[in-house]
């Protein structure tokens, strides 16, 4: 694998990232929700830290930002369209916009919805996304400002990458995530074994994250509403996707 991926627990349910290209040493980090364990874990390895990659505004993925950059001069990359939300960008991005870490190229791609000006950061050749509150292991971000169709069209750009991409997502949020999504699709043999796997790993105290997206088609309801038995579920049959995806939003707001 071309990229080494280490996973931080950080506050009471965050996660971060830190991606290190194993040919140059290059490191980056992806969200900071606090500074203090992603610099545990730098020193931990011996590692240094070139990049921050953020994904949005919301306090919680860059308020430990500006300690970080202070700590080890690392250059941050963030939305342009999201540049006045957050601490001071080296360089701002948008979709189509490319990134390196090392020899690694990773895409950008614009995944509003959670918030306006999300990003999602994709490095096709390690098979791994970065979609914070976007995409999520067995849900997806509830909408701050962006629209259900806007939301919808974001997590179709995700589904379409390889189904061996792992999804790194923001939260530890799954086990509730799967609760709802077994309200959704009772019958789906691959959510009920996914609901297993999770209360095992959480029992231990693992992370449930990342994911693979492989997983995700098969039991993340809001990948799902185009299905048709889906859509029949929810009295939906003839509802667009979008639609349907919009209803399935409002009953997670719920439940």
């Amino acid at each position: 694998m071309p990229l080494e991926l280490v996973t931080i627990p950080c506050l009471t349910d965050n996660y971060a990232y830190l991606i290190r290209d194993e040919a140059t040493g290059e490191t980056a980090l992806v969200d900071v929700p606090e500074a203090g364990p992603v610099l545990a874990e730098l020193a931990a390895r011996g590692w240094r830290l070139d990049k921050i990659f953020l994904t949005h505004h919301h306090h919680d993925h860059i308020q430990g930002t500006d300690a970080l950059v202070q700590a080890t001069g690392a250059s941050v990359y963030g939305a342009q369209a999201d540049a006045h939300r957050l601490p001071p960008l080296t360089r701002a991005l948008s979709e189509g916009d490319e990134v390196t870490v090392g020899q690694s190229l990773g895409h950008v791609l614009d995944v509003s919805g959670h918030t306006l000006g999300h990003l999602a950061f994709v490095f096709p050749a390690a098979h791994l996304a970065f979609t914070a509150d976007s995409l999520m292991a067995g849900g997806c971000g509830r909408l701050f400002e962006g629209s259900p169709a806007t939301m919808w069209a974001s997590l179709s750009k995700l589904a379409a990458l390889s189904a061996q991409t792992l999804i790194c997502s923001g939260h530890e949020y799954t086990t509730a995530n799967l609760r709802f999504a077994a309200t959704i699709e009772p019958e789906n043999a691959a959510l009920a074994d996914r609901i297993l796997q999770v209360a095992a790993a959480r029992a231990a105290g693992l992370p449930t994250v990342p994911s693979l997206l492989s997983q995700e088609l098969a039991t993340n309801p809001f990948l799902r509403a185009k299905l048709p038995h889906v859509k029949a579920s929810l009295g939906l049959a003839h509802a667009s996707d979008a639609e349907v995806f919009a209803e399935m939003r409002a009953r997670k707001d719920r439940f």
